[in-house]
């Protein structure tokens, strides 16, 4: 349990929340949503202690543990993998140590027998003989083999250290445990599996996420950051932003009467219930449903950037052929081979590998940017592209101003541009400062309105929703369900697979596995598990 008073948080003349009081319960997911800048990541170094409030106070539970996952990842880089994951007991580690210093010592006396007497009593207490194990299945789970185990943390890649951070932060069940972006660089089977990890927990714990789906699957009530106030609702993310836009249209529609308005707002909540009720995680959502209010509803203030595409043309019937496609990594890796398929009208194709790598290296062959290894592409005639990649450092390497390094991409005025811009919350003194100082966040949404300006019919996206917050995430999925044309993608993000593709293809070192079917369904699928296990092996 987490206790938070009077809480007050002020940086310079700006106020970014006061007067939070909040008890964060046992048994209890809490996603914290909230704009860019917000106060998200602030709010759980309040409670963590990493940062002083203003004012107010943060209180536990007597004797209560508290867990963080770390955010520096060079921060360990002189201990084993496996001690940096039981570091997270912070208890039960220096209990560790003070037993090794106290056996080691030349002179062992009396008084250290009895001091490691009572070491070994509360050893045995918090299950340390345990800890070596709990903490290599911690670690499996969360996809590190057991030959990096003893390794130093200085020699593991930064998307292993994200997964032993993790560890770390899970390890030894704490009682209360705050997660900033705890999916970031996690693959989506071990994002699945801490899913199913935390929804089965009975701790506190804080989520701040920009992964709708993972919100959705672990939360029980959502902690909104608007209004320059913390406050707690009921319910996941999707049940607060469903019900925030019907409050918008209800507060735009001034003549419908206030007993309409109720009859609508409950509607929408036994709609929501009986969704959340055919849940998998029925023990939290079950939580949720008991507390589910209509007279929470109320508008956000949150903005959402105009995100729309369109065609020029519509796409022909030949759209993109591809035969023996292979290409090898730097080091020698195989990331994909004898790659075959054959783009149709209306494909949403969400491309996936074990290898982020591969994704990647297919997006940059068909567009022309690296040669492949083996095999041909080809577009058809009636096809025009626009391409958003992974790294984007190329783009922005300039000292123009958003307006003209905008108007290299596109046929228009000033004025145009400016327009594009502001649909992409880019607005007044703003777009004349230069792309060299923007954030990633600002140069996603800049390379979004670039791919706007071309009309294409055809998109391509490598891992679109990177550096974006959760209203351009949401705003940008909206759009891409509704596009016309055809969109070659990939994605770490759940909610965003499911909703825009309609065709999945595997890339593997021995081939791909093509399905016609939803994502929930093809991870779900024995059918596809084994085939999976057959490629990869």
């Amino acid at each position: 349990m987490i206790t938070v008073q009077n809480l007050a948080i002020q940086f310079g003349k700006r106020v970014l929340y006061k007067d939070v009081n909040i008890k964060f319960t046992n048994g209890n997911i809490y996603g914290v949503i909230g704009a860019n800048g917000a106060g998200k990541s602030t709010l759980l170094k309040a409670i963590s202690g990493e940062l002083e409030p203003n004012k107010g106070s943060v209180e536990l539970g007597p004797g209560e543990r508290l867990s963080v996952l770390d955010q520096d990842h060079f921060k360990y880089d002189a201990y084993s993998v496996l001690d940096t994951v039981i570091m997270g007991h912070g208890p039960l580690w220096e209990n560790m140590k003070e037993r090794e210093a106290l056996y080691m010592k030349p002179d062992f006396n009396e008084e250290d027998g009895n001091r490691v007497a009572e070491l070994e009593e509360k050893f045995a207490e918090m299950d340390g003989w345990n800890a070596e194990s709990d903490a290599a299945q911690m670690l499996s789970n969360l996809g590190i083999k057991e030959d990096l185990h003893q390794k130093m943390m200085s020699e593991l890649s930064n998307n292993e250290k994200v997964r032993v951070m993790l560890a770390k932060a899970l390890f030894g069940n704490p009682d209360n445990l705050l997660l900033d972006e705890p999916t970031n660089d996690l693959d989506l089977d071990t994002v699945s599996w801490l899913e199913d990890y935390l929804s089965n927990i009975e701790q506190t714990v804080l989520v701040v996420s920009h992964d709708r789906h993972f919100l959705d699957a672990v939360s029980t009530q959502t902690v909104d950051i608007d209004f320059g106030k913390v406050t707690v609702f009921a319910g996941n993310y999707s049940f607060w932003y469903e019900s925030s836009q019907l409050a918008l249209r209800q507060a735009q529609n001034q003549r419908q009467k206030a007993e309409e308005k109720r009859k609508e707002l409950e509607e929408f909540i036994r709609r929501f219930s009986a969704n959340v009720a055919k849940s998998k995680q029925t023990t939290s959502r079950k939580k949720m449903l008991e507390k589910l209010n209509v007279e929470e509803i109320r508008p956000s203030s949150r903005k959402y950037p105009g995100i729309i595409f369109q065609m020029d043309r519509e796409p022909g019937n030949q759209i993109l052929q591809v035969e023996g496609l292979k290409a090898v990594d730097t080091d020698g890796t195989v990331l994909f081979d004898n790659v075959n398929f054959n783009v149709e009208k209306n494909d949403k194709i969400v491309f996936l590998s074990h290898n982020p790598k591969a994704m990647t290296a297919l997006f940059e062959i068909i567009n022309g940017n690296r040669e492949p290894d083996a095999g041909t592409y080809k577009w058809g005639v009636t096809i025009t592209t626009a391409y958003l990649p992974l790294d984007n450092t190329e783009f922005f390497n300039s000292k123009m101003n958003l307006v003209d390094w905008l108007g290299q991409f596109g046929v228009g005025n000033e004025v145009m541009m400016k327009g594009y811009l502001g649909r992409m919350l880019f607005s007044g003194e703003e777009v004349l400062k230069s792309v060299d100082v923007l954030s990633g966040g600002e140069k996603m949404r800049c390379m979004i309105a670039r791919m706007q300006l071309k009309n294409a019919n055809c998109l391509i996206l490598d891992t679109p929703t990177n550096h974006l917050d959760l209203e351009s995430i949401q705003a940008f999925n909206n759009n891409l369900v509704g596009f016309k044309g055809n969109i070659l993608f990939s994605s770490h993000d759940h909610a965003f697979i499911s909703s825009v593709s309609n065709r999945i293809i595997e890339l593997t070192p021995k081939g791909t596995i093509d399905k016609l079917t939803s994502y929930d369904d093809y991870i779900s699928s024995d059918e596809i598990k084994e085939r999976k296990a057959q490629m990869y092996n």
